[in-house]
């Protein structure tokens, strides 16, 4: 008689004992039996945040690049040449950031730890909002892209406090070691 591959249950001597899981990311019962306030979508493994700060590397040089040469005569006419260059410097700054937090030490599952990942998410969405709006608003978009600029800095300056609470807690956890 073959047994199952994955999951599932396997006899042995009158016992049933759960078979190893090929699956490595949290079950939907290990995330029923332990509710997160901060909700699923903060799991985030660290190849995931090495892909997103890579594509955003690649968008912010070529953007800076774009907008130095291209551009160039376009957001000078427009008067919009600073605004360019503020979105392609937070831009840029922030993905760099990015690249440090998935450096970072990994939690027992191989995942990045929340407030890590949450801090990641802040990032990501500061730099599409943020960074996204005055890319538009330079080359002659809708005003209404104007309340999502400080949206975006909200939100990264909020991934910036949640390193500096994970920070306090990774501190405060290693002094208690």
């Amino acid at each position: 008689m073959e047994e199952p591959q994955g999951g599932g249950l396997r006899g042995g001597h009158g016992a049933l004992r759960p078979l190893p899981s090929l699956h490595r990311g949290p079950t939907s019962a290990t995330l029923l039996a332990e509710p997160d306030p901060v909700g699923p979508f903060l799991i985030m493994p660290q190849h995931r945040l090495w892909l997103y700060a890579g594509c955003l590397g690649v968008a912010a040089v070529a953007l800076g690049a774009f907008g130095a040469h291209a551009l160039r005569e376009s957001l000078l006419q427009r008067q919009t040449l600073n605004l360019w260059q503020t979105a392609v410097l937070y831009h840029l700054v922030h993905t760099v950031a990015l690249l440090a937090l998935a450096g970072g030490k990994l939690d027992s599952a191989g995942r990045l730890p929340r407030l890590i990942a949450a801090a990641a998410g802040c990032w990501i969405g500061g730099i599409v909002l943020f960074s996204g709006s005055l890319y538009g608003l330079a080359l002659g978009g809708p005003r209404l892209l104007g309340p999502l600029t400080p949206v975006g800095g909200l939100l990264l300056l909020a991934g910036w406090v949640l390193v500096i609470i994970g920070g306090w807690r990774s501190r405060a956890t290693r002094a208690d070691t």
